[in-house]
């Protein structure tokens, strides 16, 4: 004998009523595995300090937040440790017994996980219709909207795939702007080259959703969007970045396997194919900063620098978003020296970061990214100055080390509204045709 419809209803009512009886309140994100661990900050004062600190990260699990590499620790620097509960008293009796003196910046990583991303298995059901751009989204959330954006505002968006990554993921680009014209100059933007740098693809979902809503309102957006091209990458390591929300939110690399040393993944800004593997890349497979097998060797850069390559005449801009340190870098990376354009790119960072400056106050460091942060070589903005993009940029959004990895929710939007006026500059200069 069928249900009635009100008798579907109640028998509903009370398989969710038992259910919630038998299941817990709330269980742990990533299987609690960062209860205890903590995120400390030390600044070795002389070579004695240096070499200990050094040292204490060969010798115990530590995962490096500030600086990428043990190589970049140097006497004077900051340095932002994660050590895990597990290891945390002998790490920290060691740096007594050491004189080194640190600060506590997150006492339970754990707690902070919970509080940044709540019940995700909630927030998975958030339709794209009413998506929200002030908290942080998964991959697959991200290229539902994608397909959202694509079909509802296709007067200035078309999407499409440069490829695919080393799990098989399609990588999903956005080209935003106006079709007056066959041929237009073109900026290219990138989020979460690094999987753990959430606020990244934040913000290239927020870059979109700007520029779309005040195209008919803001005459200086209305003449970027007619004018140029921008394409969009909101996630470039989408095999990193979906592994960050799934087992290990500290994830940095890409996934590609190591048979022989069964480490998984290569950094994604040290396999470009720019000084590959010289100074502030590593050889080594499970280190942070593995440069990979050779240039180009992870699927998600091979594509994407096929894009731009075949694009290059086109592509005025190469602005790539990380975090954290609050800074706004040019190239080089790989060297102390100045670029032959020098004169142009300064004046873009410099209008750029007073810009940004203008909304909240905060303020960003600008300059070569090898003398303002550390040399490093095979990145992305090096390899795109060198393949003819003019403008070549790394951001470093926020913050300067008090949650690192964990800005919260409540801090994305006042970051993507800086960083906008930040990006409106650049591209407004651009234009300018300063070269």
């Amino acid at each position: 004998m069928a249900l009635t419809r009100s008798e579907w209803t109640a028998v509903l009512s009370l398989c969710l009523a038992l259910l919630s009886t038998c299941l817990p309140v709330r269980s742990h994100l990533y299987n609690n595995r960062y209860a205890g661990d903590k995120v400390i900050r030390l600044i070795p004062k002389n070579n004695k300090e240096t070499g200990a600190l050094k040292d204490m990260c060969q010798q115990f699990k530590v995962d490096l937040w500030q600086p990428s590499s043990i190589s970049f620790i140097t006497e004077g620097a900051i340095a932002d440790l994660h050590i895990s509960g597990n290891s945390s008293q002998v790490l920290l009796a060691y740096l007594q017994q050491q004189s080194l003196q640190y600060k506590v910046l997150i006492s339970n990583l754990q707690n902070m996980i919970e509080n940044q991303i709540g019940d995700r298995s909630f927030r998975s059901r958030r339709s794209v219709s009413r998506y929200s751009y002030e908290v942080y989204h998964s991959l697959e959330e991200i290229q539902s909207w994608m397909y959202h954006m694509n079909e509802t505002h296709s007067d200035l968006i078309s999407m499409f795939s440069i490829g695919k990554s080393y799990e098989g993921r399609p990588l999903f680009v956005l080209k935003l702007g106006k079709r007056i014209r066959p041929y237009k100059r073109a900026v290219w933007i990138d989020c979460g080259m690094h999987a753990r740098e959430w606020i990244g693809p934040a913000f290239c979902q927020w870059f979109v959703k700007e520029a779309i809503d005040t195209y008919q309102s803001d005459p200086a957006m209305k003449r970027i969007l007619n004018q140029l091209y921008f394409y969009i990458m909101p996630v470039f390591n989408v095999d990193g970045y979906h592994f960050s929300w799934t087992n290990d939110r500290f994830w940095r690399k890409t996934r590609s396997k190591n048979s022989k040393f069964h480490c998984y993944g290569a950094d994604a800004n040290r396999n470009w194919k720019v000084k590959w593997c010289d100074e502030g890349a590593s050889l080594h497979p499970c280190d942070d900063t593995y440069c990979g097998l050779f240039p180009e060797s992870e699927p998600e850069v091979k594509a994407a620098a096929h894009f731009l390559r075949k694009h290059k005449k086109q592509i005025k801009a190469y602005l790539s978003f990380h975090a954290y340190a609050q800074m706004l870098l040019y190239p080089y990376s790989y060297k102390y020296a100045a670029i032959p354009n020098f004169d142009c790119v300064e004046s873009a960072a410099y209008n750029a970061v007073i810009a940004l400056q203008s909304a909240y106050g905060i303020r960003y460091k600008y300059g070569p990214a090898s003398s303002t942060l550390y040399v490093s070589s095979g990145s992305s903005m090096d390899w795109a100055y060198k393949n003819g993009i003019p403008y070549a940029y790394a951001f470093e959004l926020r913050d300067t080390g008090h949650f690192g990895f964990l800005l919260p929710e409540s801090q994305i939007k006042p970051t993507c509204v800086e960083t906008m006026l930040a990006v409106k500059n650049i591209t407004m200069h651009i234009l300018k045709k300063c070269h």
